[in-house]
Order: C-alpha cells, then sequence, then structure tokens
C-alpha cells in the first residue's frame, strides 16, 4: 500500500505540465545527441548545467536524466545505421546491427534495439524503486568512517575498471581530489590553491570543469576524426519485428537487463561494460555462435537492453548513496549538489517528491522514446548529414554562455577554456576524464567525513579499521586493487622469463 502511495505521489508530479514538458525536451536531446556522434551525454549535461539553475530541482534532474538514458537509446541508430556508433555503449551494437542493414533488415535491427531498450529501460526503473529503499534503510547505519570508505571505494573501483590505464586513472583521481581542495577551508577560513586569486575563495565552479574536461575537449578532439559516413538509408523497412523475431530477442533482452541491471550498480563499470558482457554471454550460449558478427538478431536485443537497464540503476547509488557510478552521474550529482540537495539515505525522506516524480518520469520517458525511435528514424537519418564542423561553433558558443551566466564572470570563461586544454592534453596521453570527475565531485565529501570520524575518534585513525562496514569497504578496495595488479606483475614476470630463456 505505502508503495502505491509513492507512485501515486510520483506520477501526480511527474505528469504536471511544466516536468512533462522537461522529460519529453530531456528525451529527445538524449535521442538527438545519442544519434549525432562526437555529442554524448556528458557533453550534452555539462552545457546545460548553468541553465538549470532557474529550474526547479525536480524538473531539472527529469531532464537531465532523460537527455543520459535517452542517448542510450539513441546511440543504437547510429551503430546500426551507420557503423559509427553515437555512444561509447552501442560499440558493440555495431557487430550485428550493420550487418542486419547490409542484409536489408535495418528496420527490424532498430525495432529490436527500441523494444529491448523499453524492456530494460522498464525494469531498471522498477528496480529503483525495490532497491531504492533498503539500500537507503542500511545507508542510515553508516558513520562518517563508513562513509569515507564508502567513498575511496567508489573512487578505487572507478579506477580500477576505467578503460586503460589503472595508474593513469588512480592520477586522475588524485587531480580530481586536489581541484576539490581548491578554495576556501570551511573550519578554518584560510584559502587553499587559490594562488592569491579572489576568483577561486569559492573554488573551481564545477560547471567550469565539466563543460572544459568533456565539452571544450571533446570538441578539439572531434575535429581530428574523419566525417565520412555511409547511411543505409534504403534498408529501414519493416520496423515491426515478427512473432518469431520477439520470442528470439525475449530471453537475450531480459539476460541482457540482468547483466546491465548488476554493472550499473557497481561504481566504475556502467552501460558500456554491461553491453560488451551480455553479447560475450550470448555468443557462450548460442547454438551456433559463427552467426554472431554476420546479422543476429540476439546480437543486437542483448548489448542494447544491458546498455539501457545499467543507465536507469545507475541512479541507485547516485541518489541513495551519493555515489556516482561514472562520469555522468557524477555531473547530475554536482547538478543535485548545486540546487541545494544533498544525495543520500535522506533523500528519500527529505525530498520525496523529487525521488519518486523523477522514477515516474523514467516510466514516461521510456514510452516516448519508443515512440520517438521507431515513427522518426527518418529524421535520425538526415541528421546524421550534418557535418561535425557545422555543430562546433554551437557547442563552444553554449559553453562560453553557460560558464557567463553562473556569475557573470569572464574569468569562468578563461578557466573553462584552459580545463578544455588540459582535457585535450589528458586524452592524447590516454588519461580517463571519468576518474577526475569523480574525484572532483567526491573530494570534498570524503574530507568533511574524514574530518567529522577524526574529530569524534580524538584523532585515532583505527577508527577506520574497527567500524565493521568500514573494514569491509576498505578490504574490498584492497581486493579491487590486488586483482588488477597481480596479472599485470604475471604478464611481466612470465615476459621476463621468456626472454631469459630466449636469451640462453
Amino acid at each position: 500500500m505505502e508503495l502505491l502511495d509513492h507512485f501515486a505521489l510520483g506520477f501526480s508530479v511527474a505528469l504536471t505540465f511544466q516536468n512533462l514538458a522537461y522529460c519529453v525536451l530531456g528525451v529527445a536531446l538524449g535521442t538527438l545527441i545519442g544519434v549525432l556522434p562526437g555529442v554524448g551525454p556528458s557533453v550534452t549535461i555539462s552545457m546545460l548545467l548553468p541553465f538549470t539553475f532557474g529550474l526547479a530541482p525536480v524538473s531539472a534532474l527529469i531532464m537531465l536524466s532523460g537527455i543520459y538514458y535517452g542517448a542510450q537509446y539513441g546511440g543504437s541508430t547510429t551503430a546500426i545505421l551507420v557503423n559509427l556508433p553515437g555512444e561509447a555503449s552501442a560499440a558493440i551494437t555495431c557487430l550485428d546491427g550493420y550487418q542486419m542493414a547490409r542484409q536489408g533488415r535495418g528496420g527490424k535491427a532498430l525495432a529490436t534495439a527500441a523494444i529491448s531498450s523499453f524492456i530494460a529501460g522498464c525494469i531498471g526503473t522498477l528496480l529503483i524503486v525495490l532497491l531504492g529503499k533498503p539500500l537507503s534503510s542500511w545507508a542510515f547505519e553508516f558513520g562518517a568512517p563508513d562513509y569515507f570508505s564508502l567513498m575511496v571505494m567508489g573512487l578505487v573501483s572507478a579506477s580500477v575498471l576505467a578503460h586503460g590505464d589503472m595508474l593513469k586513472a588512480l592520477a586522475m583521481v588524485v587531480i580530481g581530489l586536489f581541484i576539490g581542495l581548491v578554495g576556501t577551508d570551511v573550519n578554518s577560513g584560510f584559502e587553499r590553491f587559490t594562488f592569491d586569486l579572489p576568483e577561486l575563495a569559492d573554488g573551481v565552479g564545477f560547471t567550469v570543469l565539466a563543460v572544459g574536461i568533456f565539452a571544450v575537449s571533446e570538441v578539439a578532439i572531434n575535429l581530428e576524426q574523419n566525417e565520412t559516413r555511409s547511411v543505409f538509408k534504403a534498408s529501414i523497412a519493416g520496423l515491426l519485428p515478427s512473432l518469431a523475431d520477439l520470442r528470439t530477442i525475449l530471453l537475450p533482452a531480459l539476460r541482457g537487463t540482468a547483466i546491465g541491471a548488476f554493472f550499473g550498480l557497481l561504481p566504475g563499470t556502467g552501460p558500456s561494460i554491461s553491453a560488451f558482457s551480455a553479447y560475450m554471454l550470448e555468443k557462450k550460449l548460442a547454438r551456433d555462435p559463427s552467426r554472431f558478427g554476420q546479422g543476429a538478431i540476439e546480437g543486437v536485443a542483448a548489448p542494447e537492453a544491458a546498455n539501457n537497464a545499467a543507465a536507469q540503476t545507475q541512479f541507485i547509488p547516485t541518489l541513495t548513496l551519493g555515489i556516482p557510478g561514472n562520469a555522468t552521474m557524477a555531473l547530475i550529482l554536482g547538478a543535485l549538489v548545486m540546487n541545494g540537495i544533498q544525495p543520500g539515505p535522506t533523500v528519500m525522506t527529505r525530498n520525496p517528491e523529487m525521488f519518486w516524480g523523477v522514477v515516474a518520469s523514467m516510466f514516461i520517458g521510456n514510452a516516448l522514446l519508443v515512440a520517438l525511435n521507431l515513427p522518426l528514424v527518418g529524421i535520425w537519418v538526415r541528421l546524421l548529414s550534418v557535418p561535425y564542423r557545422w555543430l562546433f561553433p554551437s557547442i563552444i558558443m553554449f559553453c562560453a554562455l553557460g560558464n557567463y551566466s553562473v556569475n557573470s564572470s569572464a574569468i569562468d570563461v578563461y578557466l573553462c577554456a584552459g580545463i578544455g586544454v588540459l582535457g585535450y592534453v589528458l586524452a592524447k596521453l590516454e588519461c580517463p576524464p571519468a576518474p577526475l570527475v569523480l574525484g572532483y565531485v567526491l573530494g570534498p565529501m570524503m574530507e568533511e567525513n574524514l574530518r567529522r570520524a577524526l574529530l569524534l575518534a580524538q584523532g585515532d585513525f583505527t577508527v577506520f579499521f574497527t567500524s565493521p562496514i568500514s573494514l569491509g569497504f576498505l578490504m574490498a578496495s584492497l581486493l579491487l586493487l590486488v586483482s588488477m595488479v597481480l596479472p599485470t606483475i604475471r604478464r611481466k614476470k612470465a615476459q621476463v622469463e621468456s626472454e631469459e630463456a630466449g636469451a640462453t
């Protein structure tokens, strides 16, 4: 009965004209930026952050959430028709989706992606409802040491599971933590790392960092890419799959949903790893694995379900624990903090209208996405012909306007440009930006809980090991590090032994 009351509250909030309009806007923008290669949800959300200040928190979160899970839908369109994923999580869809388009089954591939995504999105939203409250209740037992250790585990797991070198990811976390320390110390009142610049007394603004590290640097990176695209426009007939096709995709979609829901709960994993894992599972379970990569419909259903389920369930740790699972979730977490809402176990009790309103909007948004992706596929295909060189001036303009509008400060615009250059250099050095943003967002909260824990324990550092919950999180962090370091040591040892054997 209580759950029905929560749903009633959520839909009463989500179905207001204003929130419904922002839901439509969010999923439409999400689909659009998912379709357009080079413009992802992180870029779009970072650009729109300054413009959400004048919105009610629930309206802002509904729109930003729609952009995120809507991009997972839209990314499949370019993966199928252009062999170029609009989103990183749709990369695995290229393998079979593009082959289906080449075989004249592009319509079925698009329908399979939409249906699988809809199933996964609805189930993922239900999991938010079912797991959100128990997780919040459990988190009420956390003390300051437990929260500090939880954030340590979140940063370590984000670094360990990030793409590329683990040491580089850990270095990005440290850089993010240092950037988060810039500004005035709230306890002592002294300025830290401001270099006597009064503009940095309040720290580096979240929008400045987010826009610079994602939007500005992404523009520079994408301008280097070749824009040649071959679109299968003539292969988009037969959008309605047959009953046989529906029976074929049902189990892969459900298995993909389960995998995506699991990875969505883990910091640092998310849609990309979920999609890859679901695809490999389907290939292992298939009677004829050789079909995969040649146009197998299961190769579209499973990863598309996985990436959408992960996108939905990533809201669970972000909202209930205040631990973002990836860079986009960190941006959404930052938007909440800037709007005066502290994510964590109290968010469901202090802000029930926001929490349940966002959950209800996800059901509405998933239904809207099916309506947007299938009937309007012709429009999305035409948008693929827009050269990126025509898009980037608008992106840069919105970045500059957005950052200036926050504090009416030209320094913020210059600082954003400088961070954009840093982001470009880091991308060239193959350093992932997501751990940096996570470190920046979690850094101040980690410092606060560290100080609080030591203050209550009178400076005794063993408080982090005497608390069972804190010790469990620290042990999990250590195991994650060891699990990644050991294989590297073994490979290097085997390499040395083989070289010595070859020398003798």
